[in-house]
């Protein structure tokens, strides 16, 4: 059997490991004498040292939850944190996760989950710092982002595909090509990272993001400091009237103290989302499920012209 015939059915064969998938890559990369290949399995092997250096399938879109705790024993556990209620440099960072680890630390996790979400944990500094007014009178014990399973699986089943694609495509150049050797490589360099690039760093199986139903921003019609046009979409995610009118009298509140230029939430519009999440967690409005809370968040942000 060739080495691109061992390598393909070894992607194909779940119950192989895919670092022993990434090894054979990493015959094969020498043989074909590509840099750009070799790298690549080297980083899936041993992890990334930057995170400049990620690929898009290692960056997964995430939600945050924490514990929340207040006077004479209240307490919120495993409830929704929108990022519109931490400050605006903060958000990009916690609302996605940076696969870092080699592929077998995700690989292992998989292996001994029962099937539940991960938790990558915020740091404590930062809770106790920002995070003590997203719901009102409580404070936050700690907060995590969550981690969907499926999504880790994704992860891994996104490599198999990669480098399955890949091998397909060096066989069709060159079928022999595996077996070349050392220093005497079968295809042209510029095939090769054409092929690469094409491959393992094109479109090849979309990554699974952390929600299993996903709306695009781009389908919320709301326009800048347009008011009417945020009520509508508000209407439309299923928010009561009295809550859209207590939302536009916080912002309205807000533009009193702040600089028409800004593009920031002040304090009122803030305090009206946690009091949203505590009355949503109390039951005294309808339960506002995960995605809905992020598609509000995401009206009130593009209402401020924030992307």
């Amino acid at each position: 059997m060739t080495l691109l015939k061992d390598i393909q059915d070894a992607a194909i064969n779940a119950n192989i490991d895919i670092s022993t998938v990434l090894r054979k890559c990493k015959v094969l990369a020498v043989r074909l004498g590509n840099d750009d290949f070799k790298k690549w399995v080297d980083e899936e092997l041993n992890g990334y040292a930057n995170i400049d250096d990620l690929p898009d399938y290692r960056i997964l879109t995430v939600q945050s939850k924490g514990d929340f705790i207040a006077d004479f024993g209240r307490e919120l556990r495993n409830a929704d944190i929108p990022l519109l209620c931490i400050p605006q440099e903060f958000r990009k960072a916690f609302g996605k996760s940076y696969c870092m680890q080699p592929i077998s630390a995700y690989e292992s996790l998989i292996k001994s989950s029962k099937g539940e979400n991960f938790q990558e944990q915020w740091s404590p500094d930062f809770v106790a710092l920002h995070c003590n007014k997203i719901y009102r009178h409580m404070n936050c014990m700690a907060a995590w982002k969550v981690l969907p399973y499926g999504a880790m699986i994704a992860l891994i089943d996104s490599v198999r595909n990669r480098i399955l694609n890949f091998v397909l495509e060096i066989e069709s150049e060159a079928p022999d090509a595996g077996e070349a050797t050392i220093n005497n490589p079968l295809l042209p360099q510029e095939k090769v990272t054409q092929v690469f690039n094409t491959t393992i760093y094109g479109n090849v199986g979309n990554m699974a993001d952390g929600s299993t139903n996903v709306t695009q921003s781009s389908t919320l019609q709301v326009y800048e400091h347009d008011f009417e046009s945020l009520r509508n979409e508000l209407i439309k995610l299923g928010l009561p009237s009295s809550e859209i009118n207590e939302l536009e009298v916080a912002i309205q509140e807000d533009e009193k103290t702040m600089v028409a230029k800004d593009k920031n939430l002040g304090n009122k519009v803030a305090s009206w989302i946690g009091n949203l999440l505590t009355k949503s967690a109390k039951g005294s409005i309808p339960i506002i499920q995960n995605l809905s809370a992020d598609l509000i968040t995401k009206a009130i942000l593009l209402y401020y012209g924030i992307e």
